[in-house]
Order: C-alpha cells, then sequence, then structure tokens
C-alpha cells in the first residue's frame, strides 16, 4: 500500500480505514463502524480541527488532561531534546534516569507536605492498580495481612483495568468481566441531586460520609485497609460533594486508621483551583493517585504519590515490592512533565483559576437556571455540570431510554462544541489556559444547544 499523507485522504476514506483496523475504548463497534468515526486532525490553543475543516471547542481538555492547551512549544521541545539525548530507558535493576529523578523532586515540592516519595506509572488506571497492591503490601509489613479490603464508592471512575475497574462503582463495567475483583466494596456516593433532596446539603453530606463508617464497622475494622475517592467525581458526571462531606470522610478514616486515597487523574495539577483537589476540599489523603495534567495529556504518565506513613514503613522495613511497569519513569515522559509544571508554575495557571477564570464560570453557569431544561448547575474550579430534567419545579428527570444527554451531545458535535453527556448530565472541563472571552464562547454555544435540545423535547413530546 502506498503510504498517503493525512491531507490526500478524504474523511470517508479515513471512516473507512478506522472501521476496519481500529477498536475503540468504550465503543459499540458496530454502531461506529456505521456510523464513521470523527477524525481529528489538528489543535491549537482550546481548538480542535477535524479532517473536514470544522473548528471545535475542547470543553473537555481532550479527556480531562490537556491542561495548559493544545500547540505547547515547551513540551514540544521538551520531548524532542529528551529523544535526541535518552529516548527510553526502565527503572528495573537498581537504575534511574534524570528526568524521573527531577520530576519525583518538583512533584514532592508541589504536592502536599505529606508527599515526598511518588511510584510512577503508565496511566492512572496503573496508578489504581498500584494502589491496590502498596495498600496490601503496607499492611502486610506492619503484620496485619488481613486488612485488605478497599472501600470505594457506586458511580465512581478509577480506569479500566482490572484493578481499576473493580476500585470504580461503574455498574456497566462490572458486568463485563466478572468485576469486581476480591476485596473491593462500595458505598453510595455523594450526590444531592439524586439521593438527597429531602434534606440541606450539609445534612447530606454528612449522611453520605457516614455511609463509610457503616461499612467499616460491617467488615470490621480490623479488615479494612483503605478508603478512595476522587474529591470531584469526574466522569461520574461533575458531582461536587457538600462542603461537609470530606472532612467528615477523614474523621472517620482517622478514627479508625483506615488509609485514605485520592484519586487526583483528573482533579489534580489545578483541575479544582488548586494544585490537588484534595486541597480544595480539606482533607490529607495518605495516598494520591495522578496522570493527565501532570503532562497535560501530551505523552501518557501515571503515577502515585506516596505518603510518609507509608512511605517510612516500605523503606524501613525492607523487602522487595514486587511490583512496576516497564515504562515507569519514562525520560520522555517526565521531560515533558517537567516542562508542563514549569508552565503551570510559571504562567500562574492554577492560581489563575482559583482566582478569576473558575469564579468566572461558576457565574456563568449560574445564569442557566434560567433555561426550562436546567435543574441544578455544578462548577468546582473549572468543572462543571449540567442536570437536565423533564420538569423545573419538581426536578423530575427524563424517561433514561429517551437518553436526553446523548441528544444534547449530538447539537453539541453538530455546533463545534466537545461537551460530555453522563445519563442526563452535561459536563466540561476545558483546558485551564481558557480566557473570560473564550469561557463566553463556549456558554454561548452550550445555551444554543440546550436550546436545541428543548425545541427536540417539544416536538416529540418527551416532557
Amino acid at each position: 500500500m502506498t503510504e498517503r499523507t493525512t491531507a490526500q485522504r478524504s474523511t470517508q476514506e479515513w471512516q473507512a480505514a478506522d472501521a476496519a483496523h481500529y477498536l475503540h475504548p468504550f465503543t459499540d463497534f458496530k454502531s461506529l463502524a456505521a456510523k464513521g468515526s470523527r477524525v481529528i486532525v489538528s489543535a491549537d490553543d482550546i481548538y480542535l480541527r477535524d479532517s473536514d475543516g470544522a473548528k471545535i471547542l475542547d470543553a473537555m481538555s481532550g479527556l480531562w488532561c490537556v491542561n495548559v492547551g493544545y500547540g505547547r512549544t515547551e513540551l514540544i521541545e521538551a520531548a524532542t531534546r529528551q529523544m535526541t539525548t535518552l529516548p527510553f530507558y526502565n527503572s528495573f535493576f537498581q537504575t534511574a534516569t534524570p528526568p524521573a529523578i527531577e520530576l519525583a523532586e518538583l512533584l514532592a515540592q508541589v504536592t502536599p507536605p505529606q508527599f515526598n516519595h511518588v511510584f510512577f506509572s503508565g496511566s492512572g488506571s496503573e496508578g489504581n492498580d498500584t494502589i491496590v497492591r502498596m495498600v496490601r503490601r503496607y499492611w502486610d509489613v506492619l503484620g496485619q495481612p488481613e486488612r485488605s479490603v478497599i472501600i470505594s464508592r457506586n458511580n465512581a471512575y478509577h480506569g479500566s483495568t482490572m484493578a481499576g475497574a473493580s476500585l470504580g462503582g461503574m455498574s456497566g463495567m462490572h458486568e463485563q468481566g466478572g468485576l469486581p475483583i476480591p476485596g473491593i466494596v462500595h458505598i453510595e456516593q455523594p450526590f444531592w441531586f439524586e439521593l438527597g433532596q429531602d434534606m440541606s446539603r450539609d445534612a447530606f453530606g454528612l449522611k453520605a460520609a457516614g455511609w463509610l463508617e457503616e461499612k467499616i464497622l460491617e467488615l470490621g475494622a480490623d479488615k479494612v485497609a483503605a478508603f478512595i475517592g476522587e474529591p470531584v467525581q469526574g466522569a461520574g458526571g461533575v458531582i461536587v460533594p457538600p462542603d461537609s462531606y470530606w472532612p467528615e470522610i477523614q474523621r472517620i478514616c482517622d478514627r479508625y486508621g483506615v488509609l485514605l486515597v485520592s484519586d487526583e487523574v483528573i482533579c489534580g495539577f489545578g483541575r479544582t483551583g488548586h494544585w490537588f483537589g484534595c486541597e480544595t476540599f480539606g482533607f490529607k489523603p495518605d495516598l494520591m493517585t495522578f496522570a493527565k495534567g501532570v503532562t497535560s495529556g501530551y505523552v501518557p504518565l501515571g503515577g502515585v504519590m506516596v505518603g510518609d506513613r507509608i512511605a517510612n514503613v516500605l523503606i524501613e522495613q525492607g523487602g522487595e515490592f514486587n511490583h512496576g511497569y516497564t515504562y515507569s519513569g519514562h525520560p520522555v515522559a517526565c521531560a515533558v512533565a517537567l516542562a508542563n509544571i514549569r508552565v503551570l508554575q510559571r504562567e500562574r495557571i492554577v492560581e489563575r483559576v482559583h482566582d478569576d477564570t473558575g469564579p468566572y464560570l461558576a457565574e456563568q453557569f449560574a445564569t442557566l437556571m434560567d433555561h426550562s431544561l436546567v435543574g441544578e448547575v455544578q462548577t468546582c474550579g473549572l468543572m462543571g455540570a449540567v442536570q437536565l430534567v423533564k420538569d423545573k419545579a419538581t426536578l423530575a428527570t427524563f424517561d433514561p431510554a429517551l437518553s436526553i444527554g446523548m441528544v444534547c451531545r449530538g447539537h453539541c458535535f453538530g455546533n463545534g462544541l466537545i461537551m460530555r453527556a453522563v445519563g442526563d448530565r452535561m459536563i466540561v472541563a476545558p483546558p485551564l489556559v481558557i480566557t473570560r472571552a473564550q469561557i463566553d464562547e463556549m456558554m454561548a454555544l452550550i445555551r444554543r444547544c440546550l436550546d436545541l435540545t428543548l425545541a427536540d423535547v417539544r416536538t416529540h413530546g418527551w416532557a
């Protein structure tokens, strides 16, 4: 077959080749092959271009990850320099590379003070697999191997590997592959709109946290190793917990000696208006998973920040930790992460989210409450959710079979906006470099797509 450049292939040719050979993640392969995929060919700042030349505002930062925006020469040049010098070497066999060591130092500086060590992986899913292994190793070393159960939450997302998908609470994932694996259990999520409308948000937050204590007592505290949660549930629908939730979770974990794990894969590196989501909500985890924003998605990299409580035991007690990955501490990925974090620091992007664009997004999202389809909005930093409802007065939701969220997402795609649907909850997480003017542009597109969705609802009599 003769090679052809991107410009020489038509959209139809790309789609045909895609359908013939490429199996996409979280996809109905038959349906996509019939419809044809959208082919993205270039990007700059917060915008994408597809193979038909359409300009698209990426309100999802790729997949929660392109924090510093597309086309940053600092990151591209860092990758090029490292590939020229040392494109790869592993971290096995008592070996390290300068970028991995330097990144470990920098991460210890930008993370909360209890974190001075890092274990690198290739993704957030691998990071959460590491969590399972490291938590259980910690209790083994302390002579308490029976403390092996990890508690998570329904509708949480912690990756799609066997352990990551088990930690997550997505029922659709558990239905495939005999999940969850043993030793992982779930409690309900702190989703006020769905579970707590009969009480104040703060009262509900305490109740939702109390489900953790009930589960610990049910299992026996001497059997529970850790609790894991995302500060804000991202893929679950940008579910921002009540202010009372995380402090109570912290109290419960402290009372029973349970390790507290913050999955910062989405929330980390500025998304919530602080460097990490745990800082936004005021809790002190023992372990933090990270990925995505650490390189702004330019190169795959993930890892686990290991708190002193755990690191000191593993280091002082000795013994081999039989776990790791070929690409742990990949030098090119670490070089890009170093450049990315320095951009965040130099341009004070995290502070800008906290002081300016995050509050502005919250103000603009609040204006959507005047729309007939909108029953609730939530934001946290540069994350936002719009809950679509059938009846504003009662907050009654649509029949799930109608897939109103997907109807709305279709209008978004057709009008140059990437906005995700989680059930009937429409969510955004734009690049952290988005400006106020670009937020205005995004909001105009969101409102247009809500109007088009409302027109469909009325035309078809769905409400």
